[in-house]
């Protein structure tokens, strides 16, 4: 890819996941991962790993808009927290650990069983 257009796509799919992660609240990671394993050509550990980075500062700017407009819930960060926090710790250390094919599987089953949710429920 020409380095002018490798630009153009990092930048408009940066809009792009910054949008879909502040219009919802999450989900950036989820569009990040495959715009960097397929189109921009990163492997996949690599692709996860960097989502996760990308993913910190967007989600610090919408979170402090979201509590700006009043929309914050501290009983529910704090009943969450523990479970994040020992979710995303376990799912690093799986990410070093399980070959890229298994972790292509997972997601790919997670965003389908995703989307089965949202169509139907």
């Amino acid at each position: 890819m020409k380095k002018g257009l490798e630009r153009a796509v990092k930048a408009g799919g940066g809009l792009l996941i910054g949008f879909i992660n502040g219009f919802f609240g999450g989900g950036g990671g989820m569009l990040c991962v495959p715009l960097l394993e397929k189109i921009l050509h990163e492997p996949t550990k690599k692709a996860h790993a960097t989502a996760i980075l990308i993913i910190l500062p967007i989600s610090i700017a919408s979170a402090v808009m979201y509590i700006i407009n009043g929309y914050f819930s501290l009983s529910g960060t704090l009943s969450v927290s523990a479970g994040v926090v020992g979710g995303g710790i376990t799912g690093a250390l799986l990410l070093k650990k399980l070959p890229s094919f298994v972790i292509g599987i997972i997601f790919a089953v997670i965003m389908i069983a995703v989307g089965i949710k949202l169509a139907v429920f």
